[in-house]
């Protein structure tokens, strides 16, 4: 960090006075600073030992005390987290970002580890998973939830669950999307403000996860395999009637769904940009079509086939990329959606990937050493307070130069300064994330 040790810190002290209401205890309320300055500090490792060891101020047995096994619960300090990324971010524009992200790990014993696929590394590695909840709005991300998925290697094994301290309730086997179903009822409960949930198709391929969403009156945009069967958005239910055997009982759609690469071949594939990248404005060929999903209720049909009945209507959106590459999305936006609102939406994802890759290299995300639930539940807390912060005095760096330009525009039109003329003075701000 840059700008002056003391400013941030008096800064910092001020972001984290609604946390430490919430922690009470005297020593609690040290420490928790201690711990989100050694994150935002320098140093390359930001696990217990190195960042006592920085401090100066408080020890190694201090530090992992609270962390590990202080008696506190984090629940209020994360409904804090919460109504700090409402105001700084919160609008029925926001966009609600849920994805997973992988902390690689060598052994066996660390809470959640295990063979398993790492998106950021391309391949199964043996690591821990988290499930993310991001908020973000106008390309700025607040991390709101970090949730560790346990494999059924250990959701198999009571043992090594209670070995790890994993609370009572969580020692149940629960999906990925059903995780991210839990914290969005969170994130719902707290009052905070957004307009759409995004997702990867790890989330998006599941029919109860989007159906979750909808009963909850959600929209969303979310990636689908593109061998998922859909049907025409004007498929018709029918009653056959049986030549022998039984009357049917059910309706049945009047075509066989077809997967969502085939459905989207025929279509108007169109250039479509959404934000400016580093080399110019990023674009892509992008197609979309309402369709019902075939996830609805499931029939045997006249053939003895087991068909999946429609479900609501949506649009199906696929991307073709200057690679070869095709990707497919499932969206509930208005019927009347463009095919630029669509293409928004979808790409507003890419901004929780951003948010992790700084949550790891600037915050130590994936540096904690303990072996506990509990323990690394704390850390990602801190981490995610650390660069809640972090965002707070980006926006408030950017909204001072707002305000400088406008000033400067004002002065060089004011009779006073054309007579006595004085530079403007830009306050030095601290280095942070980028913008």
């Amino acid at each position: 960090m840059g700008g002056g040790r003391s400013d941030w810190r008096k800064e910092l002290g001020g972001f984290l006075e609604p946390f430490l209401d919430r922690l009470g205890h005297k020593a609690r309320r040290q420490m928790c600073p201690a711990y989100v300055a050694g994150l935002i500090g320098s140093g390359d490792r930001k696990s217990i030992q190195p960042m006592a060891a920085r401090d100066g101020q408080v020890g190694y047995d201090q530090l992992h005390h609270f962390i590990a096994s202080g008696v506190w619960k984090a629940a209020p300090l994360e409904k804090v987290l919460l109504a700090e990324a409402d105001k700084m971010v919160g609008s029925d524009d926001a966009w609600l970002i849920i994805d997973d992200t992988a902390l690689p790990k060598k052994g066996e014993r660390s809470v959640g580890v295990a063979p398993q696929y790492a998106s950021a590394l391309g391949k199964t590695a043996n690591c821990q998973s988290l499930i993310s909840v991001t908020l973000a709005s106008r390309e700025v991300p607040v991390m709101v939830g970090l949730r560790l998925f346990l494999p059924e290697t250990w959701t198999n094994d009571p043992e090594r669950m209670t070995r790890a301290h994993v609370p009572k309730d969580r020692q149940i086997a629960l999906t990925k999307p059903e995780i991210a179903i839990e914290e969005i009822d969170r994130v719902i409960a707290s009052g905070v403000r957004f307009g759409c949930v995004l997702a990867d198709s790890g989330y998006g391929s599941s029919g109860p996860f989007r159906q979750a969403l909808s009963e909850r009156g959600l929209l969303w945009a979310v990636g689908l395999s593109r061998r998922q069967n859909v049907y025409p958005a004007d498929v018709a239910l029918v009653f056959p009637v049986a030549k022998t055997g039984k009357r049917r009982k059910y309706h049945i759609p009047d075509r066989p769904p077809v997967s969502a690469e085939a459905t989207l071949d025929g279509e108007k594939w169109r250039k479509v940009s959404w934000r400016r990248g580093t080399k110019g404005r990023l674009s892509c060929r992008f197609a979309a079509r309402r369709v019902r999903v075939a996830d609805g209720h499931k029939h045997r049909m006249l053939d003895n086939r087991v068909q999946c009945m429609p479900g609501d209507e949506v649009w199906l959106v696929g991307e073709r990329r200057a690679t070869g590459e095709q990707k497919y999305y499932v969206s509930n936006l208005p019927a009347d959606a463009t095919i630029v609102m669509l293409t928004a939406a979808i790409k507003a994802r890419w901004i929780c990937e951003q948010a992790h890759q700084q949550l790891k290299e600037e915050l130590g995300l994936d540096h904690f050493e303990g072996r506990s639930w509990t323990g690394l539940h704390r850390h990602t807390l801190m981490t995610m307070i650390a660069y809640a912060f972090l965002q707070s005095r980006r926006l408030k760096a950017a909204g001072r130069k707002k305000k400088n330009r406008r000033t400067a525009t004002t002065a060089q039109h004011a009779r006073h300064q054309a007579s006595h003329p004085r530079p403007l003075r830009t306050p030095s701000t601290p280095a942070m994330l980028p913008l």
